[in-house]
């Protein structure tokens, strides 16, 4: 952050003009600038590579066969048109609107810059939690290659009634020792992670191109094998048929709700920072809508290549499928690897099936981690910006992030694991973020408003559908669900059958309240510290920071004296000043210091070439001098250059 001890900086006059502080376009020249896309399809499949994880394979195909099959589908592709897309291109729009990060970006209202804080926290335990179940993978992936699958069998010595692979203990207050398997396996996974994301998007953008691809010909592979094998067809016909009956039941419906939010990984911040480094002209709006397709694609796909398999193996037990379905991980890494052990060649196929469960997750946690990186570059572009720095910092956070995880790979923690899945990134917390997005972008800041902004980026107003959606439709249904959520919480069980202690149920209210109390204390805070009367304060905190290069021209007539009246009260104009961020004055500090520096060694090369010159030379090369000095700018000159005059 701005160190008044170390620089000195004069205070900088920022216009307010129709609710906005408008600050001036800030050239970043001699220092390193944000990075953007080298091209779409990083963009694109990287955003891919984080939406599309474990759940849209193991959760998607479970909720599909437990609500009534196709019938499913209904309320599924209700909420992905009132829901999902709609705040999926929020997201990706505002990232690339402002060009920062998840939490700076919501300095379009100061108000509810407690969304931005919320979603660094959930995005810090989702890291947390969410990089076990890749350590798993790598787990089972190494002991694929042994010549008889260690899972084929119950008759092996180390065999235990508690498994092998987690060895739980009795309770989470049983935590027992590490089980170093699984923390190799972490730590590998996290050195993996931290040289996915060291050097910054231009890197990362290159390794969703396998990342994101490879399960996809993984996924298609284990398809057309699933359906040869007797029985698929059986599997297949529970999974789709449809009882349209279930409709009456509100839990499927909430479960179709839930599903889009945690699928489409909104309401993380990751999408708003992956949408910080398009170029401010990219059509989001055309990506959004083949991202969602091919979100929602896979999860179908997803569903297919497990119950051709779940199909397999109830005929092979002569049972019926819901005895052998199941849900969250125990799908991804006991009953389709007990079935990959029945198949010809187990071995190749355990290989593909854990390739790609540790591909589908991998990207999606190492954008994750790239998130939180974005969260701070914006915070600290002095120091982040750098790359030496950014490498520094994401290295101190995987290592402190392995460390933490290491209290999830002892004999109680799975227990742990399941506190965090529960709570940290649970359905109330991603419907009460998405529904405060919502309302800040339709309401607070302006669905209009944000037209015209998306209509400076692409060309074009989008359709009005997704103005009725972020006014009405998108906050409606989130808050319903959210209410529902409410009124039949649980506690969480393990297995259905342990009892989680009070104190551990205290400890997971308190992670899911971490995020959820960032918006109402900031909202007070905001509040509290500005100056003037309660209405002039209310003011203040919902007007936008912006640079002149985000203001639609439309906005600007609105201070011509010779405005309609009409549109004088839709745009009232106030006169007063807003602060400018620290990190503002920081980056014209460091511009206004480096144009001092090159103009500096321009004159002073000039004035070496003068003395080594010709008599004819002189003339010419004295008055270039004298321009020179002539067009040399002070820091104090320059500083007083990006004053507005009020």
């Amino acid at each position: 952050m701005y160190d008044k001890s170390t620089t000195e900086v004069q205070p900088i006059n920022v216009q307010r003009k129709n609710d906005f502080d408008i600050e001036d376009d800030v050239n970043l020249d001699g220092i390193e600038s944000r990075d953007v896309w080298s091209g779409k399809l990083d963009f694109i499949l990287s955003c891919v590579g984080f939406a599309v994880g474990l759940g849209n394979i193991w959760r998607f195909p479970y909720l599909c066969y437990k609500n009534g099959g196709g019938a499913f589908f209904i309320p599924y592709l209700l909420f992905l048109v009132c829901g999902g897309i709609p705040i999926l291109m929020l997201e990706v729009g505002l990232g690339q609107y402002t060009r920062l990060g998840g939490l700076a970006a919501w300095n379009i209202c100061p108000l509810f810059q407690g969304i931005g804080v919320a979603t660094l926290v959930v995005d810090v335990l989702v890291n947390l939690y969410y990089i076990i179940i890749l350590s798993w993978a790598a787990y089972y992936l190494v002991h694929s290659f042994s010549t008889v699958l260690p899972w084929s069998t119950c008759n092996n010595d180390w065999n235990t009634d508690r498994r092998k692979v987690l060895q739980i203990s009795g309770g989470i207050d049983q935590p027992g020792g590490v089980i170093w398997e699984l923390a190799i396996c972490l730590l590998v996974v996290w050195i993996v992670v931290y040289f996915c994301v060291w050097r910054g998007i231009r890197w990362t953008g290159k390794v969703v191109y396998f990342t994101a691809t490879f399960p996809y010909l993984v996924l298609l592979a284990l398809l057309i094998r699933g359906l040869t094998l007797d029985g698929a067809v059986n599997g297949i016909v529970y999974y789709l048929k449809p009882d349209l009956t279930r409709l009456k039941d509100p839990q499927v419906w909430i479960d179709g709700g839930t599903q889009i939010f945690f699928s489409y990984a909104i309401a993380l911040g990751a999408m708003i920072g992956l949408g910080s480094y398009n170029k401010f002209n990219n059509n989001f709006y055309r990506d959004c809508t083949i991202i969602a397709c091919i979100n929602s694609g896979t999860s179908v796909l997803g569903g297919f290549v497990v119950f051709s398999v779940l199909g397999f193996m109830a005929k092979l037990q002569n049972v019926d499928i819901d005895q052998v379905a199941d849900k969250g991980p125990g799908l991804a890494f006991i009953t389709y690897p007990k079935a990959v052990s029945e198949m010809p060649l187990p071995q190749l196929w355990a290989v593909l099936f854990f390739v790609m469960i540790f591909t589908v997750g991998l990207d999606s946690q190492f954008v994750g981690v790239e998130s939180f990186v974005t969260h701070f570059v914006d915070i600290f572009p002095r120091y982040l910006y750098k790359r030496s720095g950014r490498m520094i910092f994401t290295g101190i956070y995987c290592a402190v992030s392995y460390i933490i995880g290491l209290t999830m790979v002892t004999k109680g923690g799975m227990y742990v694991f399941q506190l965090f899945d529960y709570y940290a990134a649970s359905g109330m917390v991603l419907l009460w973020l998405c529904f405060w997005e919502a309302i800040v972008i339709g309401w607070i800041f302006g669905a209009d408003r944000f037209y015209d902004a998306i209509e400076m980026m692409i060309g074009y107003r989008p359709n009005v559908w997704l103005k009725i959606c972020w006014k009405y439709l998108t906050p409606l249904i989130t808050l319903g669900i959210f209410v529902f959520h409410i009124v039949e919480f649980s506690p969480l069980k393990y297995n259905l059958s342990y009892e989680y202690p009070g104190w551990a149920q205290g400890l997971g209210i308190i992670l899911a309240l971490l995020s959820m109390v960032c918006v109402p204390v900031i909202v007070v805070k905001v509040f509290l510290t500005s100056e003037g009367s309660p209405n002039e304060r209310l003011r203040a905190a919902i007007c936008p920071r912006l640079q002149k290069h985000q203001v639609h021209d439309r906005w600007r007539s609105q201070t011509d004296p010779t405005t309609t009246a009409t549109t004088q009260k839709k745009f009232p104009r106030h006169d007063y000043k807003a602060l400018v961020t620290a990190e503002h004055i920081l980056r014209i500090q460091q511009t206004m210091n480096t144009r001092k520096h090159t103009l500096n060694k321009q004159h002073g090369k000039m004035q070496e070439h003068i003395t080594t010159s010709t008599p004819k030379q002189t003339h010419k090369k004295k008055a270039t001098a004298k321009h020179i000095r002539k067009e040399g700018i002070s820091n104090s000159t320059l500083l007083q250059d990006q004053q507005l005059k009020p």
